[in-house]
């Protein structure tokens, strides 16, 4: 396959991990592999929608769920590889703590703040490694490094930089969460004819929770974003077998998909029990009579 030069502001399309300077460039990481530098990049990049949905403990510590099976299909490598590079940031390198909750569940990961821990002088000796070499370079080149603030900085706007757009960040974040809380893989094998419907819920999902309205229109009504989004935060996978049926059901004219696709999940969390206990009422043939005995 043939790939296109870039022209102007391609680039600013996509979406990317953010690798912290001081991976690369500061000594206490330069025995760290690429790949378990990579998957600190990926955790990272969780960790900032597990804080903005208030995912912490007791003691106010951000933490995510991410399991060895998601290491593997993030970074595409094979188990005994995921976990070797999960122990390389734990016990090697201390940047990353999993604790384990017992019954069955997931451990909890925490992702540790490397500058936090990493001491400034430290950091900025091997920031400034090329003012302790220059003397041993070439005119020519010592002319073109500088002061190694000079050139450099004016592409560096700092040391934790972004090199993405934040919104185009946001809606990655979000359409992972809940691809993760929908289940969607395994809805996709068990409503395969559904594919394209399960995606379009998706999207819609990842365009209203992070809209930069503060309000927005759900069954006719102006409600305030944070409580739409609260509301769309909470679905799970029974949710949307729920819609699915209600879209299977549905014989009248829907004028605006998008609109009664955002109110029914909108609604789904407080009407889901309801549609059940009534199909089961149905199924036993109760019809909604009271037995008098």
């Amino acid at each position: 396959m043939e790939y296109p030069y870039f022209k102007g502001l391609e680039a600013d399309r996509y979406s990317f991990y953010r690798v912290p300077k001081a991976l690369v460039k500061a000594d206490p990481f330069q025995k760290m592999s690429g790949d378990a530098k990579l998957l600190y990049a990926v955790l990272l990049d969780r960790m900032s929608l597990s804080i903005k949905n208030g995912w912490q403990d007791k003691h106010g510590n951000a933490y995510i769920i991410c399991t060895i099976e998601e290491v593997m299909d993030s970074i595409h490598c094979a188990r005994q590889k995921a976990v070797k590079l999960l122990d390389e940031l734990e016990q090697e390198f201390r940047l990353i703590e999993r604790r384990r909750q017992g019954l069955g569940k997931p451990n909890l990961l925490y992702v540790k703040d490397l500058y936090a821990g990493l001491s400034q002088s430290n950091y900025w000796k091997y920031e400034n490694h090329t003012s302790g070499s220059l003397k041993n370079e070439l005119p020519g080149v010592l002319k073109s490094n500088g002061s190694n603030t000079e050139k450099i900085n004016k592409t560096d706007s700092s040391e934790t930089d972004l090199i993405y757009p934040a919104e185009l960040q946001e809606e990655e974040q979000y359409r992972r969460y809940f691809k993760e809380a929908l289940e969607l893989e395994i809805l996709e094998q068990g409503y395969p004819a559904d594919k394209t419907v399960l995606y379009e819920i998706l999207e819609l999902l990842v365009e209203t929770v992070t809209s930069r309205k503060k309000f927005l229109r759900i069954c006719g009504e102006e409600k305030p974003k944070e409580v739409v989004k609260s509301r769309l935060m909470k679905l799970d996978s029974s949710h949307i077998q729920y819609i699915l049926e209600c879209l299977k059901e549905n014989s009248t004219q829907i004028r605006n998909i998008k609109q009664y696709l955002l109110a029914t999940l909108y609604n789904a969390p407080v009407t889901v029990d309801s549609y059940y206990s009534a199909q089961v009422r149905h199924d036993m043939g109760w019809g909604g009579r009271v037995d008098k005995n």
